[in-house]
């Protein structure tokens, strides 16, 4: 069986860890230094870190804090937010980061994945897509989830997959912050279309969500989650220990 991993996310902006409602309402948590080492500290498998208005604001993501940041973990790290160009994969990769997601910046220009993943591997590049359902379809938003599209989800991971994506990490914009459950249904669909590994992102409001989520959707790879662990609601420690004596293989 293969180990299924839990996934803090820090949303900076401003250089501060926020977290909001449907992408909306954002409010401080902490410092995203603290917050990693704690996380590096206490079990959490990967960390994301997201500089969230990075590509709405139309600039470079902050590189000092992610250097602190990477330069205080030893577990893997994704970064995103304002990744345009493979210089931008160049510039995260320097700063110490492991895995590089792309959003808005590859739905402008979509060969970005491509050329990611031929000059730095597949492994590399994480697809970041936020999904919103729209007159009963799964619709792809740009720009921290501002933005519709008007792309078809579902369509768009294939063609990410496609172009060399090697992890795809889906937000589902309709059960961010709400906290009554991964959106499995979106999350379902997702995986039927894909074989790279799926992350779950948005809903989770307690341990019996991340059983859920693993007991119906096995092909999802890792469950990530930002405010249940932030306000201590939820300890990955905790979380993991239940989650292998429901039969889920965990790294403990």
């Amino acid at each position: 069986m293969i180990t299924k991993r839990i996934i803090p996310c820090l949303d900076v902006k401003d250089g501060r860890v926020v977290k909001g409602i449907n992408f909306l309402g954002l409010s401080d948590v902490s410092s995203p230094v603290k917050l990693a080492k704690f996380y590096s500290d206490n079990g959490a498998d990967e960390l994301v870190f997201y500089d969230i208005t990075a590509s709405f604001e139309e600039r470079r993501l902050f590189t000092e804090i992610l250097k602190e940041v990477a330069g205080c973990i030893f577990i893997p790290l994704t970064v995103g937010g304002g990744i345009n160009t493979v210089d931008d994969f160049d510039r995260v990769l320097k700063c110490g980061a492991d895995k590089v997601s792309v959003n808005s910046g590859a739905i402008k220009n979509p060969a970005l994945i491509e050329e990611a993943a031929k000059k730095y591997g597949d492994q590399c590049v994480v697809l970041s897509v936020d999904i919103k359902r729209v007159g009963g379809k799964f619709c792809v938003f740009a720009k921290g989830g501002r933005e519709n599209t008007g792309m078809d989800a579902i369509e768009w991971i294939r063609l990410g997959e496609r172009l060399g994506a090697g992890e795809l990490v889906v937000n589902s914009i309709d059960t961010d912050g709400v906290k009554k459950g991964f959106d499995l249904e979106m999350l379902d669909a997702v995986c039927n279309a894909v074989s790279i590994p799926v992350i779950a992102s948005g809903g989770a409001g307690g341990i019996d969500d991340f059983t859920a989520l693993f007991k119906a959707l096995p092909k999802v790879d890792a469950g990530l989650a930002a405010s249940i662990f932030h306000f201590g609601e939820v300890k990955i420690p905790d979380l993991k220990k239940v989650l292998k004596l429901e039969g889920i293989t965990m790294r403990l």
